[in-house]
């Protein structure tokens, strides 16, 4: 803490403590602020306000940088294991060898989902949105499994912790499953995190499924990008959620229906379909050229973020990504083309370099999933499994602050004062 920031108000002024973390900037504690000045601060999208102080992710935008509990996001992509990730943002630090064996051996004796939720499925359209599904059977998971959720209890805190991240891809893949009509597959213990959710997605009953190595390591790099993202906007809603003292499942299931929006999670599918409908590269310049009309609503998806202000570190790695898998497959898209030289004209065109319109994560993952082979409706719900590792870990994180409230927040009121009711045979 260094020194008191000074406010000035009608008719008062008033002094509050200022806040160092780690490293980032400072922070202003106006906890107080309402009670001595009879004053609200406002600030839509919470765009200035630190909501919480959490020790998982540290976001520099203006510098490009992402570090989950002080390791560069490149370091962890290139060399690490979504596995490691994970029991990194739960636990704080990196495992040994026999710590991550053990993590994994728990998550993966987790990963089998009870018999009667598989039955939740068929009371589904065919054609729902995988999301739509998810958020059901997330939430209905509360109603099998009362015996982690005691949110007082550390133990059964950590228990619904890993059945959550066990259980998510098998839930995925039943989605996607149930959408093309094929039999659900069980989890197969002998593969890996990623491996696994592959199998169960793409394999079927009556032959093996031989994992692709390269795909089930740009899997596991695009569930490492995407495992947590400091405060964003489900990562908020989890907490929220979790403030009220909600069950895991309940808050997971919440956290999945933000991340649903097009804004949040949807972006990447939004990015492809940009694209697709651009085609060839010869037809760039009539979409940049759109880009800058105010008056078009075409807009650039996959460039810019509300808060990097410069190159998404994220989009480094998924670029390498995108060309390994290509590669291994053998892959020759258009739209890899399309997005290369999109890029390579972003990047150098004044306009996009002075509103710091850079390429982010979705401009690429969406083109390498879909190289991959899954369809753009289980774009989201990817992105669902790999940010449930992220969601858990700030949930224990709030449920474990013993000063943490219900979130609460307050408002600007502009709607009619008081007045009297009139009856309805005088209106």
């Amino acid at each position: 803490m260094t020194d008191n920031a000074k406010f000035q108000v009608p008719g008062k002024d008033a002094e509050y403590p200022v806040l160092d973390g780690s490293v980032g900037p400072q922070v202003v504690d106006i906890r107080k602020f309402y009670a001595d000045t009879g004053m609200f601060t406002y600030d839509p999208g919470f765009t200035s306000t630190a909501s919480c102080d959490s020790g998982l992710t540290y976001i520099d935008g203006g510098e490009g940088v992402l570090l989950h509990r002080g390791y560069p996001i490149g370091q962890l992509a290139e060399q690490s294991s979504f596995m490691e990730v994970a029991y990194l943002l739960l636990n704080k630090e990196l495992p040994n060898k026999d710590e991550l064996d053990k993590f994994i051996w728990t998550i993966t004796r987790h990963t089998m989902v009870h018999e009667q939720l598989a039955t939740f499925f068929r009371g589904f359209r065919r054609d729902a949105h995988p999301m739509a599904i998810m958020c059901g059977a997330v939430g209905a998971m509360s109603a099998f499994y009362h015996d982690s959720t005691d949110i007082t209890d550390p133990q059964q805190r950590m228990i619904a912790s890993h059945r959550l991240i066990a259980k998510m891809p098998t839930i995925a893949a039943m989605a996607y499953k149930y959408s093309i009509g094929q039999p659900f597959l069980y989890p197969d213990n002998d593969l890996s995190y990623t491996g696994n959710f592959l199998r169960m997605t793409f394999g079927v009953p009556a032959e093996k499924y031989e994992v692709d190595p390269v795909v089930e390591k740009a899997l596991d790099r695009i569930f490492i990008l995407h495992a947590d993202h400091e405060q964003n906007a489900s990562t908020s809603t989890v907490r929220l959620a979790g403030s009220s003292g909600a069950n895991p499942f309940a808050c997971i299931a919440a956290g999945i229906a933000c991340l649903w929006g097009p804004a949040h999670g949807g972006a990447n599918e939004a990015a492809l379909n940009m694209l697709r409908e651009i085609g060839t590269p010869e037809r760039i310049p009539e979409y940049i050229a759109r880009a800058k009309n105010k008056d078009d609503p075409f807009r650039l998806m996959g460039f810019g973020h509300r808060v990097y202000k410069n190159y998404d570190p994220r989009a480094t790695v998924m670029q390498q990504t995108v060309r390994e898998v290509f590669k291994a497959m053998n892959v020759k898209d258009p739209v890899f083309d399309v997005a290369l030289q999109l890029e390579e004209i972003a990047l150098n065109d004044d306009y996009f370099v002075e509103k710091k319109l850079f390429p982010n994560v979705d401009f690429y993952s969406g083109v390498v999933l879909s190289a991959i082979g899954f369809p753009t409706a289980m774009f989201t719900a990817l992105f669902a499994l790999a940010r449930t590792v992220g969601w858990v870990a700030q949930w224990n994180e709030m449920i474990s602050d013993p000063a943490q409230k219900i979130g609460r927040p307050r408002q600007l009121y502009t709607g009619p004062t008081q007045r009297d009711y009139v009856p309805l045979d005088k209106r």
